[in-house]
């Protein structure tokens, strides 16, 4: 079963030199913070090594590419590297979001690796340590995320007021949409709205809108905020909308998670929200195994039911309405040709990718 007939297009060519030089200075901050903290206790060196190879081993740097795209339209210098470490900061704070992430969920896996919580389990287990192995391995990833969160402060460093205002509006909103998240989870559904709601302040603001405002803040031109959101956050919702597609459809080969993760997690998604609108009955009683320990053949049953209630079809009508809306407001972006050929690049790449 497919989740979409749209093909993927490809990433803007810029963002893979952006994440070069983004990989590369990760490189430099994660081995300086591995070597100080060894050099007091070689134990402390397992937890930073976890994140090190989390921050290091994947992932599209989508974020720091926004700060950059920022900072271009704030004036900053094409050639500098103004934007860089704030770029760097914020995939530190997304590593924070994702260790946390796993153990709210109970996600063994993560770009197809073991999580870190579960990682520490095996630790555990392997070397016959006293106590629960499960708590343990919690208990590490959860320090491992802190850590993360508390080196992410460090590397921004210290920036004007303004980029520091907007650094503390990206950090708060994030946990207020995890905390919404947890609890539609807990209650086991939400509407359509309370799902919107959940993506405008954990994935939208956070993915898109900030990272191009936090760009932009550290050029001197935190002014910038309105026109920048006007772009950002469709496509921020178009990048939340696309991944609930993927965690109910993607191809565990290219997602890196088992089929229907999102499913068996029982995540509160606007795509689950639209299905349980537009159900029978009958269907309703194939949905409630949402959120339950399933095997393939229900995840396939749960699947043609999002299908055949034309949930999937909405929701893809919604992202392409998003990126025609992020399209659009490109217009009242400073005339920076470079900058706004990426965005525009970026956001249908956004809105069709595959993983």
């Amino acid at each position: 079963m497919t989740a979409s007939s749209t093909g993927a297009v490809e990433p803007p060519a810029e963002l893979t030199t952006i994440a070069a030089r983004v990989q590369a200075r990760l490189g430099e901050i994660l081995a300086a913070e591995r070597r100080q903290w060894a050099g007091l206790d070689p134990s402390l060196d397992e937890p930073l090594g976890d994140l090190a190879d989390m921050i290091l081993g994947g992932g599209k740097r989508i974020r720091p590419a926004y700060c950059h795209w920022g900072w271009l339209l704030g004036g900053g210098d094409p050639s500098g590297d103004g934007a860089l470490d704030g770029g760097c900061a914020l995939e530190i704070l997304h590593a924070f979001a994702l260790a946390h992430d796993d153990v709210m969920d109970g996600s063994d896996t993560r770009r197809g690796s073991p999580t870190v919580w579960r990682k520490f389990v095996k630790r555990h287990r392997d070397r016959a340590w006293r106590g629960e192995d499960r708590r343990f391995g919690e208990a590490a990833a959860v320090l491992v995320g802190d850590m993360a969160m508390v080196l992410a402060d460090r590397t921004l460093g210290r920036v004007s007021e303004e980029a520091r205002d907007v650094w503390d509006e990206l950090r708060t909103e994030l946990n207020m949409g995890q905390y919404l998240d947890v609890v539609g989870s807990a209650r086991g559904r939400a509407t359509a709205e309370e799902a919107r709601r959940i993506i405008e302040h954990k994935t939208a603001r956070y993915t898109v809108v900030r990272p191009l405002q936090l760009g932009a803040a550290l050029a001197g031109r935190a002014d910038l905020a309105e026109p920048l959101a006007g772009h950002g956050r469709p496509v921020g919702l178009a990048f939340q909308l696309r991944d609930d597609v993927l965690g109910a459809f993607g191809d565990p080969a290219a997602t890196g998670k088992p089929v229907g993760d999102d499913l068996r997690e029982g995540k509160p998604t606007v795509l689950m929200a639209l299905a349980r609108d537009a159900a029978t009955p009958v269907q309703l009683t194939v949905l409630d195994a949402v959120g339950s320990e399933m095997d393939d053949q229900t995840v396939a049953q749960i699947q043609q039911v999002i299908v055949d209630t034309g949930a999937l079809a909405s929701l893809e009508s919604e992202i392409a309405a998003l990126l025609e809306e992020s399209l659009a407001a490109l217009d009242a972006l400073p005339d920076v040709p470079a900058a706004k050929e990426s965005l525009a690049a970026a956001a249908r790449f956004i809105a069709l990718r595959q993983a």
